[in-house]
């Protein structure tokens, strides 16, 4: 994105707000879904069915589908339509290898810039996460741990830093359902107090260590041949077309 400028503006929050305009809200609500890994890679994203389930012109859903075509989890395919993207095997060592490089410049601004109230948020988030994983809410886990991430960014007062991580946070997502492998066991919860405890410390070499550490660990779980989220628009977004039918509302208005 390009209007990653300081001071920052604020995105479209992820998760449960939907403010803003319509695209917006069709935006956060596809960026969620590929986030908690409910979409699966190379789902079709038909103009016709996402315009049903939230109730908007195809119009709106276009400027949505080229925002996230733009941060690189959507390909737009002329005169075939959208797709989820669905990285190939080199375009995820590739993928994983920028979001190292990136993840080590955030952890060292991070130790510099972060303020005692963004500190206070990341280990709230931390808190959330945990909770989702404890309930069995796996999805919306998944979506806070990446969102950790993003907030941590944030922390790093670097703006091209923040639009970079948003795009690689949503690509490793994508890979992750693509190629995550065993049991899925997340304690990814435990990374993150402990990197937070470091930061906080000021110890710059340790904070890197263990963000190397959390990247290792989510490198070692990805084989090629397993696949788990859904290419079925209506099931992904039941929940939408539930509230819709219970108000008449458009999903999008939410």
């Amino acid at each position: 994105m390009n209007d990653q400028l300081q001071p920052l503006k604020k995105q479209p929050r992820l998760g449960k707000s939907r403010s803003g305009t319509q695209d917006d809200v069709v935006y956060a609500h596809i960026f969620d879904a590929i986030l908690e890994q409910r979409l699966a890679p190379g789902t079709k994203l038909s103009e016709e069915a996402l315009g049903e389930i939230f109730g908007v012109s195809r119009t709106i859903i276009r400027r949505a589908l080229s925002r996230l075509a733009h941060e690189g989890v959507v390909l737009l395919r002329p005169n075939r339509g959208a797709v989820v993207a669905s990285p190939s095997v080199d375009e995820a060592r590739q993928i994983f290898y920028a979001r190292r490089l990136v993840e080590r410049a955030i952890t060292e601004l991070a130790v510099q810039y972060a303020t005692a109230e963004q500190l206070a948020e990341l280990r709230q988030m931390v808190r959330d996460e945990q909770d989702c994983f404890s309930r069995g809410d796996r999805g919306a886990g998944i979506r806070l741990s990446g969102e950790f991430h993003i907030k941590l960014a944030e922390a790093a007062r670097n703006a091209p830093l923040v639009s970079f991580q948003r795009s690689l946070v949503s690509q490793t997502s994508l890979i992750i359902a693509q190629y995550e492998s065993g049991g899925r066991s997340h304690c990814s919860y435990d990374e993150h107090n402990k990197l937070i405890d470091a930061i906080e410390a000021g110890d710059a070499e340790r904070a890197v260590h263990l963000m190397m550490h959390h990247m290792d660990h989510i490198d070692s779980k990805l084989n090629l041949d397993e696949d788990s989220a859904s290419d079925d628009l209506h099931a992904v977004f039941s929940h939408l077309l539930q509230t819709r039918k219970k108000t008449g509302r458009n999903a999008a208005s939410r």
